[in-house]
């Protein structure tokens, strides 16, 4: 059976997807859900203590892990509050899996690439739930493994619902 996919619009809808699937641990992509690729130090801080508060709302959820293959890290710790909160920069997703194998199951992935993020999901058994920014503000870079990561969905992924 694959793992579940789904689209969200937003970070709620993908929260309550989450919730939904019962998700015990949530594994977010940085950019451009908590932080957009270009911000600065203020935005990723902002955008990661606003995620987490967030993700503690949902019922269950005992690991939140912000997880990105960019350098940029949060300037403090990460404040738990119930839940095991972890920042993981230079995750070399998808390739690298061990970091994420003692985290309870099961877990989701909220992401924007199919090509990096949807296939960390796909190695961990998790659902992806596809983060879709609109296109037309994606920098080339993000849009070109967007473009890549279409041809990739029937390969990973079941349609969505």
């Amino acid at each position: 059976m694959r793992p579940a996919y789904d689209r969200p619009a937003t970070l709620d809808e993908a929260l309550r997807l989450a919730g939904e699937l019962a998700a015990r641990t949530l594994v977010f992509d940085v950019e451009p859900l908590v932080a957009y690729w270009d911000s600065g130090q203020q935005a990723l801080d902002q955008g990661v203590e606003h995620v987490l508060a967030r993700a503690r709302e949902v019922p269950g959820v005992l690991v939140v892990c912000f997880s990105t293959n960019s350098l940029r890290r949060p300037s403090a710790p990460l404040a738990t509050g119930g839940v095991r909160a972890e920042y993981l920069a230079s995750a070399g997703k998808p390739l690298r899996t061990a970091y994420y194998q003692d985290f309870p199951r099961p877990g989701v992935v909220i992401g924007d690439q199919l090509a990096t993020d949807g296939a960390l999901a796909r190695r961990l058994g998790y659902a992806f739930l596809q983060y879709h920014p609109e296109p037309g503000g994606l920098p080339p870079g993000p849009r070109l493994m967007d473009w890549c990561g279409r041809a990739l969905r029937p390969l990973l992924f079941a349609r969505p619902r």
